[in-house]
């Protein structure tokens, strides 16, 4: 049986020698790499028209931006050359396009520059990359977790091509990891995978393929380690010694050695099974229900199952208007502000607006009114309850309007010192009905009472 430090001691992570070589081995992101791409173009050296755009990469950590950029450079046979926004600076890019100016008028060699984390860069850096954009003398694939219209400046934006990379499936996640298993640049079959462990290996990447490795080779070197303990006490005592074919017999990988690896509980949760649906539906009826403790433990859960954090920003936007509405109006702008520093800053620092909004969507005051008002106006209209638009409501702005009497006698409640002027708005069908109810819960207090004087002025 091959020991673990033989199998892990000083080898570069499983995440990097798994990286591929090529973008047919590429996982995920097959929006980006259909037949006549951009990204496809630039990696097909035999193209009768090359391509030769800049693009910045942008989504989250793991979803194959670095490895794209490193395959293309590969099938294409270009220069590449590669810089970090942590440790370059304006002085690196600089001699990079140097270098790269050289190297095509010299030898007509084009160079791709690779800049991971390009939203680190200062504006004066960023600048230092137009010439040698503009120019072709680099071909730059840039990369970033962070929304680049608020983290690239607009000209070097305007010469590169904006492309978005998702989460990876779990289907994804799952040919990565099966490939990592049996690889030769892998684990090379050393260890094998039980359902439960695969399953488990899954769902903590939360989309992240580097994620998935890291924490694959992490369990497999528990396995083998656990395995070779289990033999040396066999060992111990016994006279005769003949194990090959055990010895030979590669170590399965439990659930229970991923969760030991990663020192992380596995959750039961399918993003697309009973449990989603079972938690998010705990984490409304919490928040309906005013406990912000139980929110943020449902919370807490989804982010850790790897929950997409857009569908948990888009619940609370949802239930801001359905739950709470006019009870607290600040509530519907305190989520989607969530949702929009989720998209702007993505996680795991997005865990902390998700928070904040969840525990003041619980805290505040509720009412449904809003909800129930459409609701009802809906299944009027639904049922044929409607009738035509009283006339005096009607445009009167075109020619032949007023002929037809639209417009005639509407009173303009600005020229009167309440605001407010009796006069028919709703069709004749439905003179009296009431859609919006408010409650006495919150800002609908005061809300109910202005209403309420509105609507004997209006005489309904």
């Amino acid at each position: 049986m091959t020991s673990p430090s033989a199998l892990f001691q000083g080898q570069t992570p499983l995440a990097v020698r798994m990286r591929p070589t090529s973008l047919d081995e590429v996982a995920g992101q097959s929006h980006l790499l259909r037949p006549g791409s951009p990204l496809v173009a630039l990696a097909d050296p035999s193209a009768t028209k090359p391509g030769t755009v800049s693009v910045i990469l942008w989504g989250p950590p793991g979803t194959g931006k670095t490895t794209l950029a490193q395959a293309i450079a590969r099938s294409s046979g270009r220069r590449f050359v590669e810089l970090s926004a942590v440790t370059a600076g304006v002085k690196d890019v600089r001699e990079v396009m140097q270098e790269a100016l050289n190297q095509r008028d010299l030898y007509g060699q084009s160079t791709i520059l690779f800049l991971d984390e390009i939203h680190r860069f200062t504006k004066a850096q960023q600048d230092a990359l137009l010439p040698g954009v503009e120019n072709g003398w680099v071909i730059l694939i840039a990369a970033t977790t962070e929304n680049p219209s608020f983290s690239v400046v607009s000209p070097l934006l305007s010469r590169s091509l904006l492309l978005t990379l998702q989460p990876l499936t779990d289907d994804d996640l799952g040919t990565l990891v099966d490939r990592a298993v049996s690889d030769a640049r892998g684990l090379a079959g050393a260890v094998t995978l039980s359902p439960e462990a695969r399953t488990a290996l899954i769902q903590l990447a939360s989309g992240d393929a580097r994620r998935a490795l890291t924490a694959l080779e992490a369990s497999a070197a528990v396995a083998v380690s656990d395995r070779t303990e289990d033999d040396d006490a066999e060992d111990e005592g016994a006279e005769d010694d003949d194990r090959t074919e055990d010895e030979a017999a590669p170590s399965v990988v439990t659930a229970e050695q991923v969760a030991q690896a990663v020192d992380r509980a596995l959750l039961r949760y399918d993003r697309q099974g009973d449990e989603h649906y079972d938690v998010i539906s705990a984490f409304i009826k919490s928040i309906r229900g005013s406990d912000p403790d139980a929110a943020v433990h449902y919370l807490a859960r989804m982010i850790e199952a790897g929950e997409d954090p857009r569908f948990i920003a888009r619940r609370l936007v949802i239930h801001a208007a359905e739950d709470i509405g006019l009870a607290d109006p600040q509530a519907l702008q305190i989520a989607v502000a969530a949702a929009d520093a989720v998209a702007f800053i993505g996680m795991p620092e997005g865990r902390i607006p998700l928070a904040e909004a969840t525990i003041y969507l619980a805290t505040a005051a509720k009412s449904n009114a809003a909800y129930t008002a459409i609701s009802s106006a809906m299944a009027d209209v639904q049922a044929g309850r409607m009738g035509p638009v009283p006339k005096h409501l009607r445009d009167a702005h075109y020619a032949g309007a007023k002929r037809l009497g639209h417009g005639k006698g509407y009173v303009y409640p600005h020229d009167h010192d309440l605001g407010v002027v009796a006069q028919q708005y709703l069709p004749d069908e439905l003179v009296g009905r009431r859609y919006y109810e408010p409650t006495n819960h919150g800002g609908e207090r005061e809300v109910s009472a202005r209403l309420e004087r509105i609507r004997r002025i209006l005489g309904s």
